[in-house]
């Protein structure tokens, strides 16, 4: 297969690899001992907790794992001692899906049998089942790419309810104990060449936010997160993404930022435009953060000139695009327009900025001024679809066959050392850090990995 390939419709195929790597929001952490959503409480992908494990394998320094029914690319969550998650069980036969970069994976049908949408809460400290809820059992009315779930989406929870969310089905919402609260359904919507959703929704004081871009008519929803009911909803000018909106606590107002291929797009609570700015990949993927007191977004598709990473300050207005000649301009503090990866997110350590290519290469910037710490470097591995994590000095990247590369943090490139797990298991879900216990879902299990003392 060419991936220089200069026929781009040829390519188009290889985006579901980011159904997973990008789903997240922000919210404020209670507690260290609390992963609330995709990439943690601040949605960084990061910990300060010291006593995290930096060495394991299928057996060493595995605390538990436990065995999953079904498919899911949805990460964990962890409120307390309770682990939630997502996932599909399809009653007729499944295809099975296939590592790496490639053609060839689309499914324009849905499955004929029938499927069981499921919500599982799990002991953190001993991995036991401790409830597993039906939400929705039927035949799918959309289907999916090969390497897609139907369970990408990551739920949130805020310690009082969890809230998991089911592209083209519905949104649900459970006590901790596992008691149906509310459902709200979710009209049926075809995505781009039926590759399937991966936008997770998002949780800021007493709203949920939904994004839904697909091919139909792409929409921005805010719900009541005690009754499920719509606030507000409009309408978005953009065709299928697949990148989670980001709640922006900013010195100056609070944004809910929402990446698009056409234009990524800043609103106000009230679903009030702010301000947007163009020139993403033709697939935009990752999710957005915070650091510095700056928004980082990036657009990567790798067979794309334009792979930017923008850092943003507060206070934009109205359309703050780059000139084709520009890397900044009043409210784009720098931009680097060919560094982003496709499926991961980058990921702020310090004032370093790191950047994990799905093919196996790692790049730093620094995070603050968009100059170039390092260009590419060639891992020990490649195929890599979740987003890298870091704690004490060291950042960790996990690929699809199970292998975690841990680099040095800092101004050179350090491979220190690999973590293999299973050669079984396929890993596209982006772990959670929560306390000193790393949790890394699998294509067949959940694995709690801890320093056996």
């Amino acid at each position: 297969m060419n991936h220089f390939t200069s026929k781009p419709w040829l390519s188009l195929p290889v985006a579901i690899l980011m159904i997973v790597a990008c789903s997240c929001s922000s919210m404020p952490a209670d507690a260290a001992e609390h992963w609330p959503q995709f990439r943690g409480a601040d949605s960084r992908g990061t910990s300060e907790n010291q006593l995290l494990p930096s060495q394991w394998s299928a057996t060493q320094n595995v605390e538990w794992k436990t065995d999953l029914p079904g498919r899911g690319w949805s990460s964990p969550v962890v409120w307390g001692d309770r682990v939630y998650l997502t996932t599909v069980v399809n009653e007729g036969q499944s295809e099975a899906p296939k590592k790496g970069l490639y053609f060839g994976g689309d499914r324009p049908m849905p499955p004929e049998s029938m499927h069981q949408w499921r919500v599982i809460c799990l002991d953190l400290k001993s991995g036991k089942v401790l409830w597993n809820h039906l939400a929705h059992h039927a035949v799918p009315q959309s289907p999916i790419h090969l390497k897609n779930s139907m369970a990408s989406e990551t739920p949130v929870t805020d310690g009082q309810h969890v809230y998991a969310y089911f592209g083209n089905r519905g949104l649900y919402c459970y006590t901790m104990d596992g008691q149906l609260v509310w459902e709200h359904p979710v009209k049926v919507s075809s995505m781009r060449f039926g590759w399937g959703t991966a936008a997770s929704p998002v949780l800021h004081e007493d709203r949920l936010y939904v994004v839904d871009d697909n091919e139909e008519q792409s929409s921005l929803m805010a719900l009541d997160k005690q009754t499920g009911k719509e606030i507000w909803k409009i309408e978005r000018d953009e065709k299928s993404n697949w990148a989670t909106p980001f709640i922006w606590e900013n010195s100056l107002r609070t944004e809910i930022i929402t990446p698009g291929t056409g234009k990524t797009r800043a609103y106000d609570l009230n679903g009030k435009l702010l301000y947007e700015f163009g020139g993403a990949s033709s697939i935009t993927i990752a999710a957005p953060y915070a650091a510095h007191g700056m928004l980082y977004v990036s657009s990567g598709y790798v067979l794309d000139q334009k792979k930017p990473i923008w850092a943003i300050r507060p206070g934009a207005a109205g359309d703050i695009t780059l000139g084709d000649d520009q890397t900044s301009n009043e409210s784009i503090a720098w931009c680097q327009k060919q560094a982003a990866p496709y499926n991961p997110s980058t990921l702020v350590w310090g004032d370093l900025l790191y950047v994990l290519h799905d093919r196996g290469f790692f790049a730093c910037y620094d995070a603050k001024t968009g100059e170039v710490v390092y260009e590419k470097q060639r891992l020990p591995a490649a195929n890599f679809t979740s987003s890298p994590w870091a704690f004490k000095d060291t950042i960790y990247c996990l690929n699809e066959d199970g292998m975690t590369c841990a680099i040095k943090a800092g101004r050179e490139f350090q491979v220190l050392h690999t973590n293999p797990l299973d050669s079984d298991d396929m890993c596209m879900a982006t772990p959670a850090l929560v306390g000193h216990r790393l949790l890394i879902r699998t294509s067949e299990r959940l694995y709690c990995i801890s320093e056996q003392k």
